[in-house]
């Protein structure tokens, strides 16, 4: 009986190592067939079911913000840009632009627009190659083709120049714009921005990962949100709910921001604030804060000692009264 048993267990070894074997080699082909792709070159999503589950979430977040007297799709060499007009109880010629930060669209902005429509009239962009109702059509390869587009939108647009406002990522599509094509930005507001005066921090870039593999669980992506905003739950929150959706749905393909640089920074014109949130993830706001003081010509920093990355939604009615502040100054 031994015998038999010793004789039978090279061919289950050889069965096993078989199996081994073979899923190895799939898992190599599944590799490679990714490897050897074309990926689209457009930021695109993942299909009609995505879209639509995007799209519902979206408008569900629209329906807290006032509403807007014009809807406008701007057409770029980039491709369609969607931006909101509001009007403001001011009569301040320059109107506000808002940009939101990654994958949360205008509708980031719900908390705010009631009091920054008392400084005047607000358009909001939805960014173009990031989830929203803008429709990129063409490749978006540099930092160059990043402010390129932005400059089409603000040159099609009725008035001349802007009071330009950017939040995280769109605090460094707004600096971007300043930086290569500032005809169009009278001043410049940063609210927490990312990649513009430090990086982001390590522990940040690697809890953001897997928040960033759509197939993994809603609840990772949940858990992100809900770190770079303080710990504050993001669970039924219709703004939150739009940019896991997004997150989830929307393929980016973007370059990977660099950060702005000290030299850049130094030699914008404009008049700039800055507000940082004291507990933000998304940069060192001691860093930041040095940079931001040392090297604007023309800069105004503020510190909100408590308040995390959702620094807008946390305190609009503080940001709107820096901001009129600010343009009362300059």
């Amino acid at each position: 009986m031994d015998d038999v048993e010793q004789a039978a267990q090279p061919p289950a070894k050889k069965r096993r190592m078989l199996k081994i074997t073979v899923g190895i080699l799939v898992v190599a082909v599944v590799v490679l067939a990714f490897a050897l792709r074309r990926p689209s070159a457009v930021g695109h999503w993942s299909g009609a079911a995505g879209h639509a589950d995007f799209m519902a979430a979206y408008d569900k977040a629209m329906a807290d913000m006032p509403k807007p007297a014009q809807t406008i799709d701007v057409r770029t060499g980039f491709g369609f840009v969607r931006a909101y007009r509001y009007e403001g109880a001011s009569d301040r010629t320059e109107p506000l632009v808002l940009l939101p930060g990654r994958a949360s669209a205008s509708p980031v902005w719900a908390d705010n627009l009631p009091h920054l429509l008392k400084l005047g009239d607000v358009y909001t962009i939805d960014l173009l190659g990031e989830p929203g109702k803008s429709v990129q059509e063409a490749p978006i390869t540099s930092a160059t083709d990043q402010a390129a587009w932005l400059d089409q939108v603000l040159a099609q647009l009725p008035e001349k120049s802007f009071h330009v406002v950017g939040l995280s990522i769109g605090g460094w599509t707004a600096t971007n714009l300043a930086v290569h094509k500032p005809r169009h930005v009278a001043t410049l507001t940063l609210i927490d921005p990312a990649y513009t005066f430090s990086n982001i921090p390590v522990g940040t870039a690697i809890r953001a990962i897997p928040a960033s593999v759509p197939w993994l669980p809603k609840s990772w992506r949940d858990s992100f949100n809900s770190y770079t905003a303080g710990g504050a739950p993001v669970e039924d929150v219709p703004v939150a709910d739009m940019i896991e959706s997004g997150m989830k749905n929307y393929t980016l393909r973007l370059p990977q921001p660099k950060l702005i640089g000290e030299g850049p920074l130094g030699r914008l014109k404009m008049p700039v604030l800055a507000i940082l949130a004291g507990k933000s993830v998304m940069h060192d706001v001691g860093d930041s804060r040095k940079v931001a003081e040392r090297v604007l010509q023309n800069g105004t920093v503020k510190i909100y000692p408590n308040a995390s990355h959702a620094i807008n939604g946390e305190h609009p009615q503080e940001v709107a009264a820096d901001l009129a502040a600010f343009l009362d100054a300059n």
